[in-house]
């Protein structure tokens, strides 16, 4: 579970990719942490912060402008995709 493959791409280039060992805070003690506040249930979400390739810090920095596409994948996990409007 501390291991998998986090990526994020944009209209099919990949802007970050990482790996869940790569949090500070490692998922199952998130979980647990979070748990003791609230009830989780399937489909909830838990926002975690950002690997290394966020665009406004690239040279020159990428912003998302409408139609682009969002791809963000956790491997074993899924795929969302989002179009920005």
């Amino acid at each position: 579970v501390h291991n998998l493959r986090i990526r994020c791409s944009v209209n099919g280039q990949v802007m970050q990719d990482s790996s869940t060992s790569q949090l500070i805070f490692p998922l199952p003690k998130l979980i647990a942490w979070v748990s003791r506040f609230v009830t989780l249930v399937p489909g909830d979400t838990l926002l975690t912060g950002t690997p290394a390739g966020v665009g406004f810090f690239r040279k020159p920095p990428v912003f998302l402008k409408r139609g682009d596409e969002v791809q963000c994948e956790i491997e074993q996990l899924g795929v969302i995709c989002n179009r920005v409007v």
